[in-house]
């Protein structure tokens, strides 16, 4: 039986599009759709949709119609504000046998709240950086000697590393406060960043793979540069918490670790696949071939930590050339 997939804000990504094809293997096709027809990963796919930007009142219907026509079996996004929006959805797919790749409305609003975030990992007892939502709170947090500058202040609600700027002075905070809406504070972690790769069974909930990779250069808020790495102990606590939280699919998480009091923070946790990867995929860490068999009704096997350590990913640009006549409209 072919297995159809619909990828949703497509953009630059064509290694997400390339792995499902090459996972496929011509028994099934991939679409894949944008708001923009220069956005060059639709191109890699079987076939390319132009469709409105997300806020568009009408943009779900003509998702909704995109997948009866084209025979869609699972659909998801690789951008953060589409994922609240295809799980608030998810009924209005599966009626007509759409399954969307996505965790539950409540963890993606939760996931994309960086303060929500922080609440939960607090709540259940995971390291993580101290916030606060106001300049008062951090004051206050500052005279009773819990945090210090600097600090990072970022968008409440963000992402790719947009507005987050380090702060050094109460001056340059009040300014930021002043100029932008909706802004955290967050303590300044310490320590190397890493990134997790996670996929969580569909069907069992069960995690059954992860990978881990120290984080070497940063660009945009996308891994640049990166070397694979295992820690069984952090394994155990991601499958833990992703299995308590409730998470489904992929997801991408941002951590930190500090060696001086040997302690992993969980910084974000971001339900979709993340930038980096395509390095656990060409280390054989397959989330394609998990979601194909879910979406066959196959559960997968647990199969943690597989994949060779001491590998290392390095992003380099790539053009797609097209004349305007082979542009899709």
């Amino acid at each position: 039986m072919s297995t159809n997939i619909l990828i949703l804000s497509a953009g630059t990504r064509n290694k997400v599009v390339q792995a499902f094809k090459h996972e496929l293997a011509n028994n099934g096709n991939v679409i894949a759709t944008d708001c923009s027809n220069i956005g060059p990963a639709i191109y890699d796919a079987d076939k390319a949709v132009i469709v409105p930007k997300i806020k568009d009142p009408f943009y779900i219907d003509q998702i909704l119609g995109i997948c009866k026509k084209e025979k869609i079996n699972g659909v998801f996004s690789l951008i953060d504000p589409e994922l609240s929006l295809l799980a608030e959805n998810m009924d209005r797919f599966t009626e007509i046998g759409v399954t969307p790749i996505v965790s539950s409305y409540e963890l993606c609003e939760t996931s994309l709240d960086k303060y929500q975030m922080y609440e939960m990992l607090v709540k259940l007892g995971i390291p993580t950086a101290k916030c606060y939502l106001s300049i008062e709170d951090f004051e206050n947090a500052m005279s009773a000697g819990e945090v210090s500058y600097p600090v990072f202040v970022k968008p409440r609600r963000g992402s790719a590393s947009i507005n987050i700027n380090a702060v050094e002075s109460k001056e340059m905070l009040i300014a930021l406060f002043h100029d932008y809406d909706d802004l955290i504070i967050q303590e300044y972690m310490q320590g190397q960043e890493y990134g997790a790769d996670v996929y969580i069974d569909m069907i069992s909930g069960k995690c059954t793979s992860i990978f881990l990779k120290e984080k070497i250069k940063m660009r945009a808020g996308e891994t640049d540069k990166s070397v694979s790495v295992k820690d069984e102990r952090l394994f155990e606590q991601i499958v833990s918490f992703v299995e308590t939280v409730g998470y489904r699919g992929m997801i991408d998480i941002d951590l930190f670790y500090d060696n001086a009091t040997d302690t992993w923070y969980l910084s974000e946790v971001n339900p979709r696949f993340g930038g980096g990867y395509p390095h656990a995929y060409a280390c054989g860490v397959n989330f394609p071939r998990q979601i194909i068999n879910n979406l066959k009704g196959i559960e997968n096997p647990v199969n943690i930590g597989d994949y060779q350590e001491g590998v290392y990913m390095m992003k380099y640009n790539e053009i797609c050339v097209l004349p305007e006549e082979k542009l899709v409209k």
